[in-house]
């Protein structure tokens, strides 16, 4: 006998698997048409739905690719890491949101997008104010949220601290993958890392 009540997980399951085949979708055409060649029907034909299917999720381009750079940015390392990302003592949590940032987010994908944001930032400037503030402010939020929960530091300006952490973060990827500083001036990751997380713990 039915009981009359509906699961609401199966829903909820199939929005979500609906907006990630439009990100795919919406990924494949941004890369390779950058975000000015970029058309919701595009969008729509490759990831095999409707245009108003894509409207009914996403309110324009601009919200598309917000998406998408949420997608492959601070919210891929929320979703995958989850609270285990802040937990434990601050020498060992520093150097796994470290290295979690440079290996999950600069991956090709990634990059590939950061490209395009920086190649059409002139033309479109609100792409580069989107990348700030959904990656460089946002991360410099939850970074010195952290260091505001660890007085143990006596950080004396734990924004700043924080600006700097996140800072060299994005620094290295961009110096190092996109302006080819690999090739002329390589410098290793696990370098960075040491001497970042030696300048929050120097202050205790």
């Amino acid at each position: 006998m039915k009981s009359g009540r509906s699961n609401p997980a199966k829903p909820n399951l199939a929005v979500s698997d609906k907006c990630e085949q439009i990100l795919q979708g919406a990924m494949q055409v941004f890369l390779q048409r950058g975000y000015a060649g970029t058309s919701m029907d595009r969008v729509a034909a490759i990831a095999n739905v409707s245009k108003q299917t894509i409207y009914s999720h996403f309110q324009d381009k601009e919200g598309l690719f917000t998406a998408l750079i949420e997608r492959v940015t601070i919210g891929r390392l929320q979703a995958e890491l989850g609270e285990e990302l802040w937990e434990g003592e601050p020498e060992p949590t520093l150097r796994r949101l470290a290295t979690a940032y440079l290996q999950k987010i600069g991956d090709e994908e990634y990059l590939s997008l950061l490209r395009v944001v920086i190649g059409e930032s002139v033309q479109f400037p609100e792409l580069a104010q989107l990348y700030t503030r959904t990656v460089i402010q946002r991360g410099q939020c939850l970074i010195c949220d952290y260091f505001k929960g660890h007085p143990e530091l006596r950080l004396d300006d734990p924004e700043a601290t924080a600006r700097i952490f996140m800072g060299a973060l994005v620094s290295f990827l961009v110096s190092q993958e996109i302006l080819y500083g690999k090739q002329i001036m390589p410098f290793e990751q696990e370098q960075l890392i040491d001497q970042l997380v030696k300048m929050v713990l120097r202050s205790e």
